[in-house]
Order: C-alpha cells, then structure tokens, then sequence
C-alpha cells in the first residue's frame, strides 16, 4: 500500500497562505503560532480550529479584486455603494429584533 497525500482541508494553513495575499501572511503566522502555542492545552485546541476557520473566510475575503476599494468605501462610508443587509440577506429583519 503506497502512501497517499492527505486531502486539502478548507481550513488547512497552507491553503490559507496560498490563498491569502502577501502582506497578510505575517499577521496570519503570528496568530497561528499563537493558537498553536495554546493548543498544547488540549481544552484549548478549539482556538486553533478558530483561528484556521476565520483566516480562511479572511483569505477569501482579502483575495477578492475589489475588497480593497470595498473596504477603502466603508471606511469613507460611502453606504450608496453597498446593498443593505436587509435586501441581501433574508430574514435580517428578524434577526435584529
């Protein structure tokens, strides 16, 4: 029986540095080393799936071609260039009361 590469995990750090823009590497390795750290706590191995899970959403989010304008809007608060949240996602109504 011949060894078999693992299979790629979405929240697998390599997928997460391949994906994720340079100049967020070195925040990401640090929060990971530090989540790595804790881990050697077996109650805390939770944060390290965390920390994996939220870099990953990040990734795809800071990859995006237009995040950068998108967040340099929000910080203008240009809110004409954004569908509310209530138009985007159903029952966000409810979800505030």
């Amino acid at each position: 029986m011949t060894a078999q590469p693992a299979q790629s995990s979405a929240d697998d750090p390599g997928e997460i540095l391949r994906l994720l823009p340079a100049k967020w590497h070195e925040q990401f390795l640090s929060e990971c080393h530090g989540a790595l750290d804790a881990a050697h706590e077996v109650w805390r191995f939770q944060q390290l799936r965390y920390v994996l899970h939220l870099w990953r959403l990040r990734a795809v989010a800071y990859a995006d071609p237009g995040f950068d304008d998108a967040l340099e809007a929000t910080r203008e608060d240009r809110a004409d260039e954004f569908v509310p949240a209530e138009h985007a996602i159903s029952g966000w109504s409810d979800r505030l009361r």
